[in-house]
């Protein structure tokens, strides 16, 4: 399955595979995205995987979110690799 990113305002929903084949079209969705929105909620719920390219993808749109001082939510289930990922920054 390919991936597939919809949105209503500020609300994203991400569908499909996200991996380096697919970052691309993650990234350029997302690029600027917080010159246009304070606050950005991402859907990670229609995820069937996510490799090692796509956990930076979504880190590094949170980086941007604190280093901007926006606000950004990643709901859902998504995969065990996203949430090692985000709970070991927290704990450093």
């Amino acid at each position: 399955m390919n991936l597939t990113i919809t949105h209503y305002n500020n609300f994203f929903k991400v569908t499909g595979i996200l991996n380096r084949h697919s970052v691309g079209i993650f990234q350029k969705e997302f690029q600027d995205v917080f010159e246009k929105l304070q606050s950005v909620t991402i859907s990670i719920e229609g995820l069937q995987s996510i490799d090692k390219d796509g956990v930076n993808a979504l880190a590094k749109l949170h980086n941007e979110s604190l280093t901007l001082n926006k606000q950004l939510s990643i709901i859902g289930f998504g995969c065990k690799d996203l949430y090692d990922h985000f709970k070991s920054n927290d704990a450093a």
